[in-house]
């Protein structure tokens, strides 16, 4: 990434960006593959989660997209929703919030009319030098929004999933080769792992598959805002490939995972990560 990119404060916006990532807006084209299904995005504004919102409507599903404060972001992602003629519905607030994570699924259920895919994928990240500089509110904040929400959400879905819905929840390459300047993500990433593996085994028995993808380094909003300068221009050179991988990159692995083709698949941790291999 280019050595000038402004820092932002977190979780950053892409109008402050000066190198856009792509999410897909002039190249994913879809093929009908959620035809009449209903999804619900955290952190859908911007990143994964636009990029997700963006393909998931052109393969023919309506989107709500939870996000905290991006307003501009997030109306433009749903702009996306719309011209590809699906329904997007706008869900600001904190999923750190409990009443916040049930009025997004009732609101989602009601308002689009049912709910057969949800992917979590709202997280917080910030870098520390040293264990001592990490403050316990932002321990508990990281672990409130990447793991507890998470919890929330599909504990408040699982009234109106039914069989063959898909929970797909975004993880990392974190979570098998831990960055120890990423220490709280780090270790949130890890416990998404083993929640999904043990929401796959608890759900099982009702048809509803969980999955996970593990994203290497991604260029979105959250990287300028939560590294220093000096990291962020050198932000993912240190893959096979050589670079980052950009938001349209993942989208793919979450449509299969969301689609009825992946009826056989659950519980697995889907890596994308440009060659960094996950075991």
């Amino acid at each position: 990434m280019t050595d000038h990119e402004r820092q932002q404060e977190p979780p950053g916006t892409l109008a402050a960006m000066r190198e856009r990532p792509d999410h897909g807006e002039d190249s994913y084209q879809g093929s009908g593959r959620l035809a009449g299904k209903h999804a619900l995005i955290t952190g859908g504004d911007s990143g994964i989660g636009r990029a997700v919102a963006i393909a998931f409507a052109r393969e023919g599903a309506d989107v709500a997209i939870s996000y905290l404060d991006e307003h501009e972001d997030a109306r433009e992602t749903a702009s996306y929703v719309e011209k590809a003629g699906r329904q997007a519905l706008l869900l600001p607030g904190d999923l750190t919030d409990r009443d916040h994570c049930r009025d997004v699924i009732e609101q989602t259920v009601q308002r689009l009319g049912g709910l057969e895919i949800l992917v979590n994928n709202a997280a917080f990240q910030m870098t520390h030098q040293t264990v001592e500089e990490i403050p316990d509110e932002e321990w508990r904040y990281t672990f409130d929004l990447n793991i507890t929400a998470m919890f929330r959400l599909v504990q408040n879905a699982l009234p109106y999933l039914h069989a063959g819905a898909s929970i797909i929840n975004t993880s990392s390459v974190n979570y098998d080769q831990p960055k120890p300047t990423l220490l709280p993500y780090a270790t949130t990433k890890g416990a998404i792992a083993n929640f999904t593996a043990g929401l796959a085994q608890l759900l099982g028995d009702r048809g509803i598959r969980a999955n996970a993808v593990a994203p290497g380094p991604i260029w979105t909003p959250l990287i300028p805002s939560t590294m220093p300068p000096e990291q962020v221009a050198e932000f993912g050179k240190n893959t096979p490939l050589g670079r980052p991988g950009q938001p349209k990159e993942l989208a793919p692995v979450y449509v299969m995972l969301a689609s009825d083709e992946a009826s056989y698949i659950s519980g697995a941790v889907i890596p994308v990560t440009g060659g960094k291999p996950i075991l």
